[in-house]
């Protein structure tokens, strides 16, 4: 009689570890072996989920209203078979887990599936591009296309000018292609990053193990976990992509063996594209460089890896070295100070970006402890991954989920070190849970009931944490004219007023006009706009050259929201723009308002023709802060401003140079 065959080994000898020995492989290869005969309901599961979760995703999105966004975002706004989908999707994946003879295609399938389900949906959805820092980056592409580089006179957004590597890029494209503006694609440049990232993802955890099974949990777990929302169209994405990459291909060559890794450690070839993939992040964003030294510096730890990652971490210590004491200089005197500062403060690093829930929305109170819940479960298991699964513990995973802790210590970047460190961590992080969860593993197993309840709780995490902001986070059409005609109609170096920052395209054309926060003020200045709208506005305005107050739903929708105003307030200063005097409406709809600010002794100067929605119209505050066209009610805040100032209400937003 013929043996039957045996599956390959679960696990593979970790990379730079000790091989298993005989007699644990032997262990680890007692499995039952799968037929298409045993199992045919898998294989009909399988095959069909996939199309039927399909059919549900579309349905839901010729259904989603928008205008009933609320306190907790699109999770009010998307239908129910939106979620069933999302169930069908996720079962599915899970028996396709548990069916160990299925082509890996079936597996890379559900993952894009999955891909696209959470960062397609609002492209879809949404008229306009989705993020205010989305729009500020737009800004900075079509600055320094109009300059031909260095934009003068750049103020606050001087910072791009000295991490300009993902704006060149831009720039270089638009050129190449003939484009007018990134807008065209910076709309789906969520659901591209996160399908770039698959690449390097999928090289990380094929070094680590042939086991093709957990390296695709691996993946699913990577993208059913990663809530920050780091990946719209920003130097952050660009250079997160860039640093995977970095850290997959160190990897893969730590698990060469003999001439394949090279006499150095490296091959020319592999190394000269490594010093390319590091100059681009160094010039790009200031805190990825300090995230990949300190990655490398834990990878080099252990004496084995020493050959092969020291010439790449003396490579990324030396570029970002030299770019940070040349090019980006200014900035680094400038905030030298308060870098050393942080040092001595590591506890309120940690938790700078956990504080002020007070006077949030309920829905947001809610979507920021769920956003706090998912974080530590999935810190969680995976520490229980490396108590309970030992093979990992000789691997370097633990050391990549440590390297970026280790930065809550040194600053707290502006109330977001917390979450970016999460960041960083997740692809270590997935892969652990995957190790804990996925079938098929040395013993002791996880049930399929508790590995199907885990996923579909991240899965729930996920969305509270990426969809729960978007009253702010998507824009309607009037809001965007609105803020297109006071950027382009007023004249050359007009003063332009706002409540928050939670606008589309604010920052156009910003090297001439100055645009004012008012909420960025000082705690004294926030105070008398609250108490004394007239005053506060007034004194904002009257500067002796042409200004103008712009009212947006978003951003009364941010100041309601996170509580960065009482919500008394928020109405009183609509009441006062609508009866002051000396504001005069030349732009109108139901989602925005313009004011020219007219100096109580000269005349009204000229302004540009009324926008694309027709003259002003009365005066009228704008419509309620809800969903879009502003027919629904409040909804929630990703980012009005760096998490510390909004509470960790919403999701990460920009610091710096992000």
């Amino acid at each position: 009689m013929t043996a039957p065959a045996r599956t390959a080994p679960a696990t593979d000898p970790p990379v730079g570890a000790t091989p298993l020995r005989p007699a644990a492989r032997r262990r680890a290869d007692r499995r039952p072996v799968a037929t298409r005969t045993a199992t045919p309901w898998r294989a009909r599961t399988v095959r069909y989920a996939l199309p039927l979760a399909v059919l549900l995703w579309l349905t839901a999105l010729r259904t989603t209203r928008l205008d009933r966004i609320g306190d907790l975002g699109l999770l009010q706004a998307l239908p129910p078979t939106y979620y069933a989908a999302l169930a069908v999707l996720t079962a599915g994946f899970l028996t396709a887990l548990r069916t160990p003879w299925l082509p890996q295609r079936r597996l890379a399938r559900y993952v894009l599936a999955l891909i696209v389900f959470v960062h397609a949906t609002p492209s879809l959805l949404y008229p306009t591009l989705r993020y205010s820092w989305a729009w500020k980056h737009i800004a900075v592409v079509d600055a320094m296309l109009r300059h031909g580089g260095t934009v003068p006179d750049a103020g606050k957004l001087d910072v791009y000018n000295q991490w300009p590597g993902f704006f060149a890029l831009n720039a270089l494209v638009l050129r190449a292609t003939g484009l007018h503006s990134a807008l065209g694609y910076a709309s789906w440049y969520p659901l591209i990053a996160n399908l770039l990232l698959l690449g390097p993802l999928l090289l990380l955890f094929r070094s680590l193990t042939r086991d093709r099974r957990l390296v695709w949990c691996a993946l699913w777990l990577y993208y059913a976990t990663s809530w920050v929302g780091q990946d719209y169209f920003s130097p952050q994405a660009f250079a997160y992509l860039l640093y995977v990459t970095v850290i997959a291909l160190t990897m893969r060559q730590l698990s060469l063996r003999g001439r394949e890794a090279g006499r150095f450690g490296w091959r020319a070839g592999p190394y000269a594209l490594l010093l390319v993939l590091i100059a681009a992040i160094a010039s790009s964003h200031q805190l990825t460089p300090v995230m990949l030294v300190s990655s490398l510096a834990v990878l080099a730890l252990p004496r084995r890896n020493r050959r092969t990652v020291l010439p790449v971490l003396a490579a990324a210590l030396a570029l970002t070295v030299a770019w940070d004491a040349t090019v980006a200089r200014p900035f680094v005197a400038a905030n030298l100070h308060s870098l050393i500062t942080a040092l001595a403060a590591p506890d309120r690093n940690a938790v700078s970006g956990l504080a002020q829930l007070g006077a949030a929305a309920p829905g947001q109170v809610l979507a920021s402890w769920t956003d706090r819940a998912t974080t530590a479960a999935v810190l969680l298991l995976a520490l229980a991954a490396v108590l309970r699964r030992r093979w990992v513990r000789r691997t370097t995973l633990p050391l990549l989920l440590l390297a970026p802790l280790v930065l809550l210590l040194a600053n707290g970047y502006d109330g977001e070190m917390l979450f970016r460190a999460y960041l960083f961590a997740l692809p270590a992080t997935s892969f652990l849970i995957a190790a804990l969860l996925a079938p098929g593993l040395p013993r002791p197993p996880v049930r399929p009931a508790v590995t199907g309840t885990v996923l579909l709780a991240l899965l729930g995490g996920l969305l509270f944490g990426y969809y729960s902001k978007e009253a702010v986070n998507h824009f309607t059409p009037q809001e965007a004219a609105a803020v297109r005609y006071a950027t382009e109609q007023t004249p050359p170096g007009s003063r332009i007023v706002s409540l928050t920052s939670d606008e589309p395209g604010g920052e156009l054309h910003y090297d001439q006009h100055s645009w004012i926060i008012l909420t960025d003020a000082d705690p004294a200045d926030r105070l008398l706009l609250a108490t004394d709208p007239q005053t506060a506005l007034t004194d904002a305005l009257s500067t002796g050259q042409p200004s103008y107050l712009v009212l947006t739903r978003a951003q009364l929708a941010a100041c309601r929201l996170t509580g960065l105003l009482p919500a008394a307030a928020v109405d009183e200063i609509q009441y006062t723009a609508a009866h002051l005097s000396a504001l005069r409406p030349v732009y109108s709809s139901p989602d925005a308002i313009v004011y020219q600010y007219l100096p109580p002794t000269a005349p009204a100067g000229p302004v540009g023709p009324a926008g694309p929605a027709g003259p002003a119209g009365p005066r009228a505050p704008v419509g309620p802060a809800g969903g879009a066209g502003g027919a629904g009610g409040a909804g929630p805040v990703r980012g009005a401003g760096p998490v510390g100032a909004v509470g960790a209400v919403g999701a990460v937003t920009e610091g710096g140079a992000s």
